[in-house]
């Protein structure tokens, strides 16, 4: 004979899920989008603890359409923190709440950084989460004209973050960067201070002068992935990342790259949307004799020489 059949403790509304374990409740949640997951808790009252339970959160300021991006900063603001500080005290015999996984994505607006920060250094302080990820953009998206000005002071409030709250941003593995402007270090320095960083985007991101070179010298950096999509300025330098193993560029013009010390790269992509009439690119000159690793290499130059 099998085993007998499992009881639920039905109520009277015949409501089976709401009878089953909150850890398979929260099974059900973790594969929704947080949004439904959020929705779902508001509609029932056995349900209504359990986002707060959630292991995994990515929480996006897109979804939060309001009059101006200030107002929907505003309520993104509210609902990260709620859902990040509101912790029900664990049940006798359960453990507590562990958020594995964090993403976030957000537009450089002062009033509601220190809050964001705060919030994030509460979770990641425990220890346990695993993937972290910032995806942060100007807020040129609102139809504002995307001076260079304007930019350089996101730039400067980004940075001015990254700096007041150093135990968030050395908890980050995953960072994406899109319509800011840096001084000649600002990167560099970034990359220093993120410890566990594997993976940088930077999207239509330019230097202050742009006519300065990027330099990256970051020997201890365990930094594995980076990404150059419309960078602007004379040259990025890799001087010194020792753990890097992928790297991406596109630009208008020829490729400003060259490598230094990277003994662990073994793809790299190359791109632009340059004229034949500018003058050849020299693929040698990119690449230093440590790049011994580099196995994968893919260009599109259009109708560009290669020499």
């Amino acid at each position: 004979m099998g085993p007998p059949p499992l009881k639920l403790n039905i109520g009277r509304d015949g409501d089976r899920i709401s009878a089953l374990h909150d850890d398979l409740l929260l099974g059900i949640l973790e594969r929704l989008d947080l949004r439904d997951a959020v929705r779902a808790g508001a509609l029932s009252a056995r349900w209504r603890h359990l986002p707060y339970r959630l292991s995994r959160l990515h929480l996006n300021a897109g979804h939060f359409h309001r009059a101006t991006l200030l107002e929907g900063m505003g309520a993104f603001k509210d609902a990260a923190c709620r859902l990040l500080s509101v912790c029900p005290p664990p049940a006798a015999g359960k453990s507590p709440r562990v958020i594995e996984t964090l993403a976030l994505t957000f537009c450089v607006s002062a009033p509601h950084l220190s809050f964001i920060g705060r919030a994030v250094e509460d979770v990641v302080s425990r220890g346990h989460t695993k993937c972290f990820q910032f995806d942060i953009c100007s807020r040129c998206k609102d139809g504002t004209r995307r001076t260079t000005q304007l930019l350089t002071e996101l730039g400067k409030q980004f940075m001015s973050f990254s700096s007041a709250y150093p135990v968030a941003f050395g908890w980050l593995t995953f960072l994406t960067l899109e319509d800011l402007a840096f001084g000649d270090s600002d990167v560099a320095d970034l990359i220093r201070g993120c410890d566990k960083l594997k993976d940088l985007k930077l999207r239509s991101c330019r230097l202050v002068d742009r006519h300065s070179a990027l330099k990256i010298d970051t020997p201890h950096a365990g930094l594995e992935n980076l990404w150059f999509i419309s960078f602007r300025c004379a040259l990025i330098e890799l001087i010194s990342v020792p753990k890097l193993r992928i790297f991406w560029c596109w630009s208008r013009k020829n490729p400003p790259v060259r490598c230094g010390y990277v003994p662990e790269l073994y793809k790299v992509e190359l791109g632009s949307r340059a004229k034949a009439s500018q003058v050849p690119f020299a693929l040698s000159e990119c690449f230093s004799r440590s790049a011994t690793n580099l196995s994968k290499l893919y260009l599109n130059f259009g109708s560009q020489m290669v020499s």
